[in-house]
């Protein structure tokens, strides 16, 4: 393997603002707010603030699963946070999840506003509020938070190591993107492993750990996570492509992926969500258009 030119670190490290590639603007090494802003607010208790990635399709899919379910109190306001932009340093942002990373959730149906940070929090609370899509006996509901919190402590790996350095960085590091690969397909061969034997992550239920987990693996064996599918082989991988075609098809999936985005196909593209027939009616080629 040829290897970079050898670089070696000063005594203190200081902050070089004009390096990091495509995402230099939006990242620094200190914490809180750059501008102030308070977050909007709409009809509904729940109050969302994401971004249709990964982790934010994680919850849209658990509240679109819960209305799909009968849970008329998980009806939600998702207001669109433009990282690109800055979006997430506001005052009102920061207020909400003062790691400033999507998605911050606000639940407004109590005496005073609770806020919920972090994806596998969020999912978390939303199924313990609900009672839903969290296992009642306290095996299986372990099992369950064994897979959610596995899911979090690999999206690093897959994320900020994986999906960084081979989609993102400003340059190819070899030794990065097989680090990282190598990672992501011991990742997936866990999760193969395990839905070799289970119709669903956790067992026999449907639950949050599924919804963790799927936008990111789900996303890296049907091709759409940094276009990754042919590199990393991941026909190899034949229970998570059978367990990710299965969630594909189901229309609380389908609505969740759409919130938020920003990318891909104009008519799959929600930009905003605060009502249950704005899928049919505000999606980004309608609203172009003017329908």
């Amino acid at each position: 393997m040829k290897q970079p030119d050898t670089y070696t670190p000063p005594d203190v490290w200081k902050w070089n603002k004009n390096t990091g590639g495509k995402y230099a603007a939006i990242n620094r090494p200190v914490a809180g707010a750059t501008h102030d802003k308070a977050l909007p607010v709409g009809k509904h208790p729940l109050q969302l603030y994401s971004l249709g990635t990964p982790n934010g399709v994680k919850v849209t899919i658990l509240l679109e699963e819960l209305l799909a379910a009968g849970h008329t109190g998980a009806e939600y306001d998702a207001w669109l946070i433009n990282i690109g932009q800055g979006d997430q340093f506001s005052s009102g942002f920061v207020a909400a999840n003062p790691n400033s990373k999507i998605p911050a959730l606000v639940d407004h149906s109590g005496a005073e506003p609770q806020r919920v940070f972090e994806s596998g929090s969020i999912l978390l609370y939303l199924a313990e509020k609900f009672g839903a899509f969290l296992p009642a006996s306290p095996s299986q509901r372990t099992e369950c938070l064994n897979w959610l919190f596995w899911q979090m402590g690999s999206a690093p790996f897959v994320g900020g190591g994986f999906g960084h350095f081979y989609a993102y960085a400003p340059v190819k590091i070899e030794y990065a993107i097989d680090r990282f690969a190598m990672e992501t397909k011991r990742l997936l061969d866990v999760l193969n492993r395990q839905l070799a034997d289970h119709p669903f992550v956790a067992g026999h239920e449907y639950s949050i750990a599924d919804m963790a987990i799927f936008p990111w693996y789900g996303g890296l064996v049907e091709g759409w996570l940094y276009n990754a599918a042919h590199f990393l082989s991941v026909d190899d991988y034949h229970h998570v492509k059978r367990w990710a075609d299965q969630l594909l098809q189901r229309p609380a999936v389908q609505r969740g992926r759409m919130v938020n985005r920003t990318f891909g196909d104009p008519a799959t593209q929600l930009h905003e969500r605060h009502d249950a027939s704005d899928f049919e009616t505000k999606t980004a080629d309608k609203l172009t258009s003017g329908s």
